[in-house]
């Protein structure tokens, strides 16, 4: 095959070709669990979670396509694997349970705010380690797609405490006025 002669060193491309299969194998994870819960959401909110969660895996497949595609592009091969998937992911699976839809949608924010904190690191390697303004371009795209999806699974949460600590809701405008002021 010919060489790449596309302003980049072999350097700067494998670089990013490893930043790029580590966000693949991140996107394949949260794709498995996001699928899983589509599966195995119940209750009351059954139906809006289900088909968020179909939106999300359609966009996160999609995600992967394109992010193997601009490896392919730079020259390498993207990962592949379940084994590779689970070697390079930041995303943490949870076998053999089954948990609330409210804790459902905690653990997919969480994993997409892992995959915004990621990617935000990524870019700015491209940008500064590997002078691959493309790359950073494409991964910011990617991170503000990301951050639409934890906007949704937070405000699907509706101002309910997701720190676990048992503090409940998070306090309303109201309270947060000064008491002259409602």
């Amino acid at each position: 095959m010919r060489p790449i002669n596309i302003g980049l060193t072999d350097r700067q491309r494998k670089g990013v070709i490893e930043l790029l299969n580590q966000d693949i194998a991140d996107l394949y994870l949260l794709l498995v669990k996001t699928k899983k819960y589509h599966w195995d959401v119940v209750g009351p909110q059954f139906r809006t979670l289900h088909e968020l969660w179909e939106e999300h895996y359609t966009s996160l497949t999609e995600s992967i396509d394109e992010c193997a595609e601009r490896v392919r592009a730079l020259g390498g091969y993207p990962i592949g694997t379940v084994e590779g998937f689970l070697q390079l992911s930041s995303i943490k699976e949870h076998p053999g349970d089954v948990p609330s839809a409210n804790q459902m949608v905690e653990r997919l924010m969480n994993d997409h705010e892992q995959i915004i904190r990621n990617l935000r690191g990524h870019v700015n390697r491209c940008s500064e380690e590997f002078d691959d303004e493309g790359t950073a371009d494409f991964l910011t795209g990617m991170m503000e797609d990301h951050e639409e999806m934890a906007w949704m699974l937070r405000s699907f949460l509706g101002g309910e405490s997701v720190s676990g600590d048992g503090a409940g809701r998070e306090s309303s405008v109201s309270e947060q006025m000064p008491t002259g002021v409602r």
